[in-house]
């Protein structure tokens, strides 16, 4: 049983602060990654710890003051936005589902990705560096 909307409103938040588009239904899900030929950096949102104290973190350092950045920025909640959440897995083609995680996903594929196992037991600033390469490797050369 999902948990309650008001509980995760303020997880939804920190990542809507930034700019990130809710995909909350497979159809929207496809809109962005079926038909969106930029990087799109995709969230998979959770309400363990590590998405609190080292993910959504991590994704905000990594967009402050980036020289490249993802063009999209995109998120689904797991075990809210169950049919979005898995539409999103049907992209991440090659990668079991994990929560959180974060992917870069151009032209439908995904061109880099961050399991969950590569989250806990890391701080926001190492992962922050890690998008930060993720996104100078795959979003320079879409910057206009």
């Amino acid at each position: 049983m999902p948990y309650p909307d008001l509980l995760v409103a303020p997880m939804r938040a920190d990542l809507v602060r930034l700019g990130f588009q809710e995909l909350r239904t497979s159809d929207e899900v496809d809109a962005i990654l079926g038909s969106t030929r930029d990087p799109v950096l995709v969230v998979v949102n959770s309400v363990c710890g590590c998405a609190a104290g080292a993910m959504r973190p991590g994704v905000a350092l990594s967009l402050r003051d980036a020289e490249t950045a993802p063009p999209v920025l995109a998120t689904v909640f797991a075990g809210q936005d169950l049919e979005a959440t898995n539409k999103v897995r049907t992209y991440l083609t090659g990668y079991p589902p994990s929560s959180p995680s974060i992917a870069l996903v151009q032209d439908g594929e995904p061109v880099w990705m961050m399991e969950r196992h590569q989250i806990e037991g890391r701080g926001p600033e190492a992962i922050a560096q890690d998008l930060k390469a993720a996104y100078q490797a795959h979003c320079a050369s879409t910057e206009k």
